[in-house]
């Protein structure tokens, strides 16, 4: 086989999902790529509100891609039904959080200003029911023909893998967090 039997995709669906770590790093990785092609991206984070070093980066090399790059920062921290992180922070937050962050994403996949938009931490917001299955279905389905879109997060859904074109699962072979240390900024996030 040649590449001439090869052909090409105007855009795909990248999911990063499992219980390993990088999926966001898989994911700012795709960013790197894309904007050194000089792609329009789009960075939305679900669940993510605290202080982490990609928040810092994107915040210092904004000004460099200018209209080219854009992020948002959206949920209100981790979110497990029953199980809330932050006392303060009621289920009604967390939900509305999440929605508003999912119509962003929505907004820039169904538009066509972006060739690719990364929704960080979607897979998780889903897994934990702040959007539904098939809201996530349907922000796949409405992304314009030249908008590659990127999920990265924990327990993508089975049920909609048919709509994925590339799929890594992140598969932990071992973590120090297991032997009970914390994660470590700048490594992990």
């Amino acid at each position: 086989m040649s590449f001439e039997d090869f052909k090409t995709k105007e855009s795909v669906v990248i999911v990063y999902t499992g219980e390993g770590k990088g999926k966001t790093s898989a994911g700012l990785g795709l960013l790197v790529r894309a904007l050194g092609n000089r792609w329009k991206v789009a960075f939305i984070q679900f669940i993510k509100y605290w202080g982490v070093s990609e928040h810092v980066m994107l915040r210092d090399i904004a000004p460099l891609f200018k209209d080219d790059l854009y992020f948002y920062k959206g949920g209100k921290g981790f979110y497990k039904a029953g199980d809330l992180s932050d006392n303060n922070i009621t289920e009604e937050d967390h939900k509305k959080a999440a929605k508003v962050t999912y119509d962003e994403a929505l907004k820039a996949v169904s538009e066509g200003n972006f060739e690719l938009v990364i929704c960080d931490e979607i897979n998780n917001a889903v897994h934990d029911g702040l959007i539904t299955v098939k809201q996530l279905g349907q922000l796949i389905d409405a992304r314009a023909k030249n908008t590659s879109i990127c999920l990265t997060g924990r327990n993508f859904p089975e049920e909609l893998l048919s709509k994925a074109d590339i799929v890594t699962n992140m598969t932990k072979v071992k973590h120090h967090f297991d032997d009970k240390y914390l994660a470590n900024k700048g490594i992990d996030y």
